[in-house]
């Protein structure tokens, strides 16, 4: 989509285009990329959540198979976290926030239920 806007006095041509990634809008010669917010099914914030405090959630029920990080350790946003066994596949859980890992409540070999806390980050 194209068209002109006038702003303080001046004319500039804008154009809009939607992409796989996100949204480009370009003005005069100028780009900018508004990406899309990735939505992963790996892992989920609580209903009210502190944005100081991130939990991580069980996405499914399972067997936690393998732990990938330790307590103090900083994370970056789509690290692994942890790997839940169920139905006889591997599952990775990836961090949706860069962060401190405050606590894990999981240890290797723990059964757990759907939405029980994985990791508490900071």
């Amino acid at each position: 989509m194209r068209f002109k806007i006038q702003f303080r006095g001046k004319e500039y041509e804008v154009e809009i285009k939607e992409e796989e990634r996100g949204v480009k809008i370009k003005i005069g010669d100028k780009e900018f990329l508004f990406e899309k917010e990735k939505v992963q099914s790996k892992g989920f914030f609580l209903e009210k959540r502190d944005f100081s405090k991130k939990e991580i959630l069980a996405p499914i029920s399972g067997t936690v198979s393998e732990v990938f990080i330790k307590e103090g350790e900083i994370i970056e946003k789509g690290q692994r976290i942890l790997a839940l066994s169920a139905m006889k596949m591997e599952n990775e859980i990836v961090s949706e926030w860069k962060g401190m890992v405050k606590k894990i409540y999981v240890k290797k070999g723990d059964v757990v239920k759907k939405d029980d806390k994985l990791v508490l980050l900071e």
